[in-house]
C-alpha cells in the first residue's frame, strides 16, 4: 500500500501521532513527559505553529496543530529528533525510539477542529483499564488527567502558554465561562454516546467534507508524479513583508508607511506575525525595528504570554492572520 502524502501549505492544520517503536512506551515517568512539553514549546516557537491541543499517553501522542509556514516536516523532524536525543542519552538506550515515520492527518479547518480537538482529549479513557471503568470514574479520570491540554480548556489557570485555546472555543461560544462549560458538557456527551473520526478519514490522510478533499486534491495533488514521496511540498509562498505590514498596520490602527515607528504591544504583534507569516528570522526583523535580535525575541515571548489571558491580544492577532490567509489564496 502506498504512504500518504505529506499536503503542505501555509495555514494547514493537521491531526498527527506517532507511536512507540514495537508500541513500546515512550515516556517511563512524568520527567520524561515535562521534558517533551519544554521541547514541544521550544520547537512549536522555533517553527511558528499554531497548537491546538495535545495528549501524551504512554507509548504514543496526538498533536492538533496548524502551520502558518505550511512546514510540518521540518517541525516533526526537528522535535521528534530533540526529544529522541534526550530520552536515550537520559534512559542510556540508541536506536529509534518512534515505530516508523509521524502520521499526519490534513484537516478542514471549517469543519472539523472541534471533533478533532475533543477526539484528542478522549484518548486517556480510551485504554483498555478505563474502558472498564463506570461512566462516572471516567469523567473524573478525564477531567483531572494531567498530561493533555483539555484542563486548559477548562479553566485558565491551567493553561499552557504555548497552545492556543481560543479557535476551539469559538464554537461553544468562545473563550469564557459559559464557552468552556459549554465544551465540558459536549465532551461528557461525547463519552457517552462514543466519537470516532477514522472513518472519515479520505485516503489515509484528509479529514474534510467532499468540497474540501476536491479543493486540496485540485491544489496540492493534480500532477503528483511520485505517490510514494513523503510530501507534495510547500505550494504557496510566505506572506510578503509589505502585505504583513499593511494588514497588521491596519488593524493596529497604525498609519500607513509608519509600522516600523510602532512600540509596544503594536510591535510586538507586528513582529510575531514577521516571525511566523513572513518566515523572518529575529535578526531580520530587529534590523527594521532598529532593535537587537534579542529585543525581538522577547518581545514576541511576552506576547505569547499575554494572549494566554487577554482576549482582545488574541483577536488581534487572529483578524490579522485571517487576513492574510485570504488575501495569499486571493493571489494564489
Amino acid at each position: 500500500m502506498a504512504r500518504p502524502l505529506r499536503i503542505q501549505y501555509p495555514g494547514a492544520v493537521y491531526h498527527v501521532t506517532s507511536r512507540g517503536n514495537g508500541r513500546q512506551a515512550i515516556f517511563r515517568d512524568d520527567e520524561d513527559r515535562a521534558r517533551f512539553l519544554d521541547i514541544l514549546s521550544q520547537s512549536v516557537d522555533t517553527y511558528g505553529i499554531k497548537l491546538h491541543g495535545f495528549v501524551l499517553m504512554s507509548n504514543h501522542f496526538h498533536l492538533q496543530l496548524e502551520t502558518p509556514r505550511g512546514n510540518l516536516g521540518e517541525f516533526m523532524r526537528h522535535f521528534n529528533i530533540t526529544y529522541t536525543s534526550h530520552y536515550n542519552r537520559r534512559h542510556k538506550r540508541s536506536g529509534h525510539l518512534y515505530q516508523g515515520r509521524y502520521k499526519s492527518v490534513l484537516v478542514d479547518k471549517d469543519a472539523y477542529m472541534s471533533q478533532v480537538s475533543r477526539y484528542i482529549h478522549l484518548n486517556p479513557v480510551r485504554v483498555q483499564a478505563a474502558r472498564k471503568m463506570v461512566v462516572k470514574d471516567q469523567r473524573n479520570l478525564l477531567w483531572k488527567y494531567k498530561w493533555s491540554s483539555l484542563p486548559g480548556y477548562l479553566a485558565p489557570k491551567a493553561r499552557h502558554a504555548f497552545i492556543e485555546y481560543a479557535y476551539i472555543l469559538q464554537e461553544f461560544g468562545g473563550d469564557t465561562p459559559r464557552g468552556r462549560a459549554a465544551y465540558k458538557k459536549q465532551l461528557a456527551q461525547d463519552l457517552l454516546e462514543g466519537l470516532s473520526i477514522k472513518e472519515k478519514i479520505v485516503g489515509q490522510s484528509i479529514l474534510g467534507d467532499e468540497s474540501f478533499s476536491a479543493w486540496v486534491k485540485e491544489n496540492y495533488l493534480e500532477g503528483t508524479q511520485d505517490r510514494e514521496c513523503p510530501a507534495v511540498g510547500e505550494i504557496h509562498r510566505y506572506a510578503t513583508k509589505n502585505d504583513i505590514l499593511a494588514v497588521a498596520g491596519k488593524i493596529l490602527g497604525i498609519t500607513p508607511g509608519k509600522e516600523k515607528l510602532a512600540v509596544g504591544l503594536e510591535r510586538s504583534v507586528i513582529m510575531d506575525v514577521l516571525y511566523r507569516l513572513g518566515g523572518l528570522k529575529n535578526k531580520q526583523i530587529g534590523e527594521f525595528f532598529g532593535v537587537d535580535y534579542s529585543t525581538v525575541s522577547q518581545g514576541r515571548k511576552r506576547l505569547r504570554a499575554r494572549k494566554v489571558m487577554d482576549k482582545k491580544i488574541r483577536e488581534l492577532v487572529n483578524r490579522s492572520e485571517q487576513q492574510l490567509s485570504r488575501l495569499s489564496r486571493k493571489k494564489n
